[in-house]
């Protein structure tokens, strides 16, 4: 497998986030616990595709700010009662360098749909 540097461990905010831009499809969130453990998920929340990279960080989980869903950062799936997951991408850390597989970069999650901001029109009206 082939791996992409991405960052340092410390570049990632201790219980925080780091956006990773892809040439094609959703950004990368990158999450750093306090043990210095790293996650990285597609940052869109299952639920209405927050930006999870802006959630709050606890234990191995992260709270989308939309609507505070908990999705687990090993797993991308939402915590019960909700449903639902987003996908979660290979991290490597060596030597203090953050690396995701350059192969999920290009061709995991492309088919999902970017979140849609403000109100909706509808059909009628457009």
């Amino acid at each position: 497998m082939s791996w992409v540097t991405i960052c340092r461990v410390e570049d990632i905010p201790v219980l925080g986030a780091r956006r990773v831009a892809r040439e094609r499809g959703l950004p990368v969130a990158l999450f750093r616990t306090t043990g210095d453990r790293v996650h990285a998920l597609l940052d869109r929340c299952p639920h209405k595709g927050g930006p999870l990279s802006q959630g709050i960080v606890f234990g191995k989980s992260v709270a989308c700010p939309l609507h505070n869903w908990t999705i687990g950062l090993t797993d991308g799936c939402a915590r019960a009662p909700d449903e639902g997951c987003t996908p979660a991408f290979q991290v490597r850390v060596a030597a203090g360098e953050v690396f995701l597989s350059q192969s999920e970069l290009a061709t995991l999650a492309l088919d999902l749909p970017a979140p849609v901001a403000g109100p909706r029109l509808s059909p009628a009206a457009a």
